[in-house]
């Protein structure tokens, strides 16, 4: 009798799909959820939260069009200045995708290109005492 080929512990199945963990623990907002927020209303909701102990930065440094807390102001200054908060600017020029879009596709309708949103970084309010 020889020893058994397959060895290892049996834990490793319960993790086949890491991949689908990663994906859905990084989920930020869609894009037409952002537009949603940056309106009038809502973005000022958003700019000027309450202190919530719970969340980074106590809910006093968020960027209203990547959806994201920050630690302080400086780091959040320093976030306008990147790549991904440039790229995520682009993506929202174009207008959010409607249901009365999706029935013009469809044939239910002649087809309108969507329109450009102007989008441009949020005023900081430098609050240094």
């Amino acid at each position: 009798m020889g020893k058994s080929k397959s060895t290892g512990n049996h834990k490793s199945d319960k993790k086949k799909n890491i991949a689908k963990l990663w994906k859905t623990k990084r989920r930020t907002k869609d894009l037409d959820q952002i537009h949603e927020d940056m309106r009038a209303g809502n973005a000022d909701k958003l700019l000027n939260q309450e202190v919530d102990y719970d969340v980074t930065g106590n809910a006093q440094h968020y960027c209203l069009h990547c959806a994201r807390y920050f630690v302080d102001l400086k780091t959040l200054k320093e976030h306008f200045k990147t790549k991904v908060h440039k790229r995520r600017l682009k993506q929202l020029r174009e207008e959010p995708y409607t249901q009365a879009e999706a029935e013009r596709a469809a044939g239910m309708g002649s087809y309108i290109p969507p329109k450009a949103v102007e989008v441009h970084t949020q005023p900081v309010e430098e609050d240094m005492n």
